[in-house]
């Protein structure tokens, strides 16, 4: 069994991308936990939903790079271009909202700790509530950068570029072709 090479950093974006995607489409639902449980049992959530903002957010970081990597190999030309570029401009949106909306998130996870005092009403529920409210728009942007970049790769065909395997005429880098290969 021989496993894939690893791919260059700008074929890693359609591997990476997935990733701050689900992470921070599903940080909404420890929050919302975290809103409906009394203290200190609402804390976990917490703490879940911060590690999965974090996480998403620096992913997203990762993913752009890749991306950009990606997009100066990109075959352009008419509505690739146009696509391509509000797909570049979403995506930096995106990091600079998701990195506010983390910044928001620590200040409301550290607030009762820097007052040093008990969690209220107010810090366990209404504002994470309340984030949740500007956390839409996360969610909007993240899905309008995504929904470009579906449309590059499933409308106009746009793929990552990956290396051939520097001796192709082996019959150990090309896949098995007739059933009696793929036996032996």
């Amino acid at each position: 069994m021989q496993f894939p090479s690893i791919p260059s950093w700008d074929a890693m974006h359609p591997l990476i991308i997935h990733f701050p995607i689900v992470l921070l489409l599903l940080a909404p639902i420890p929050i919302l936990l975290a809103a409906i449980l009394r203290p200190p049992r609402n804390r976990a959530a917490m703490v879940v939903a911060l590690a999965a903002m974090l996480l998403g957010t620096t992913s997203l970081f990762l993913a752009a790079s890749s991306g950009e990597k990606a997009a100066e190999l990109a075959d352009r030309g008419g509505s690739v271009d146009a696509v391509l570029s509000a797909h570049e401009e979403l995506a930096s949106r995106t990091e600079i909202v998701f990195s506010a909306l983390s910044l928001l998130f620590v200040a409301i996870f550290l607030w009762p700790k820097l007052r040093r005092s008990p969690e209220t009403c107010t810090t366990s529920t209404i504002a994470p509530i309340l984030f949740l409210g500007f956390y839409a728009l996360g969610i909007a942007y993240l899905v309008s950068t995504a929904h470009a970049g579906g449309r590059l790769v499933h409308e106009f065909g746009v793929h990552a570029m990956i290396a051939q395997p520097e001796d192709a005429s082996t019959s150990q880098s090309q896949p098995p072709t007739s059933p009696q290969e793929r036996v032996e």
